[in-house]
């Protein structure tokens, strides 16, 4: 394996040098952990073997937003000075979007273990279609790590889609001077693609009516106004950020029903891109009724 090949590659030290590097080195990884878990909500008490975990475990994110999961040491455990791990996620949901340079991706923990004078680890990343694979490795002498505290950060771009997207853990693996530190357990996240509560509902106002068909549409669709009075009224689409991007119509309608035809494009005629859009009816001024609308291609 990369990883313990890199840990017995390292060259051998005096004795007395490497007690020295190994008093230092324990202290500067105790600091990086102390460092690392004040800003950890996820801390947990002390644990044999090691725990490793996605944080936040369950977050919710608008349709296509970014997020960032931590890979983390949420407890104190067993010490170790290397690691690799594999992650899965569902495609359908997620795309991965690497930080560039991928050395940015290694977390707190990591990378302010070994000091300045020494702040070099080895570091290896992978990616193969639905996951991620990363080997890091410390390579300052007599240095290793407990936890709490944050291994590894992954960005993600959310669908345009709302859906439910898991996150996984599918392997494990830490060491200690090319010994397997056992047993290892791990925790997977969820991420819920979601129109943000702000935009998702408009007052209503009682007896008003809108519909979307069809819904999901591609490209045009009919929407079913049942307005509550006569009076000026518009219809107005907004995306997830609660920004305008198409008027529908305006004007001063009758009490009746009326069916309203919208092409799925936005106000300087280009289609919208695939997503969830907020389509809302004003009465006199106010929020009556809304749909959100699918827009697929």
């Amino acid at each position: 394996m990369p990883a313990r090949s890199a840990l017995r590659s390292l060259p051998a030290a005096p004795r007395a040098a490497r007690a020295s590097a190994a008093r230092a080195g324990l202290a500067r990884a105790a600091l990086a952990a102390l460092a690392c878990a004040a800003l950890a909500p996820w801390a947990a008490p002390a644990r044999a073997g090691v725990a490793v975990a996605l944080a936040p475990a369950d977050t919710a994110v608008a349709p296509g937003d970014t997020l960032t999961l931590r890979l983390v040491v949420p407890a104190a455990g067993s010490p170790f000075n290397g690691f690799e791990v594999t992650v899965e996620f569902d495609t359908a949901g997620l795309a991965l979007v690497p930080l560039a340079p991928p050395a940015a991706q290694q977390g707190c923990l990591v990378t302010g273990a070994c000091g300045p004078a020494c702040g070099v680890t080895f570091h290896r990343f992978e990616t193969a279609g639905d996951s991620a694979a990363a080997t890091v490795v410390l390579l300052c002498d007599g240095v290793s790590l407990t936890g709490p505290g944050e291994l590894y950060r992954l960005r993600f771009a959310a669908s345009a889609v709302p859906q439910t997207a898991g996150v996984r853990v599918r392997r494990a693996s830490f060491f200690d001077g090319g010994v397997f530190v056992a047993p290892v357990t791990a925790a997977d996240a969820v991420v819920r693609i979601q129109v943000p509560v702000a935009v998702a509902e408009a007052p209503r106002t009682p007896r008003a009516a809108l519909r979307a068909e069809p819904n999901p549409a591609r490209g045009a669709l009919a929407l079913a106004v049942e307005p509550h009075a006569a009076g000026w009224q518009s219809l107005e689409a907004f995306d997830v950020t609660g920004r305008a991007v198409r008027r529908i119509e305006a004007g001063w309608r009758p009490a009746a029903p009326r069916r309203v035809a919208w092409d799925g494009r936005d106000d300087s005629g280009r289609a919208l891109p695939p997503g969830v859009y907020l389509v809302v009816l004003r009465a006199g001024g106010a929020p009556a009724a809304s749909v959100r609308v699918a827009l697929v291609r």
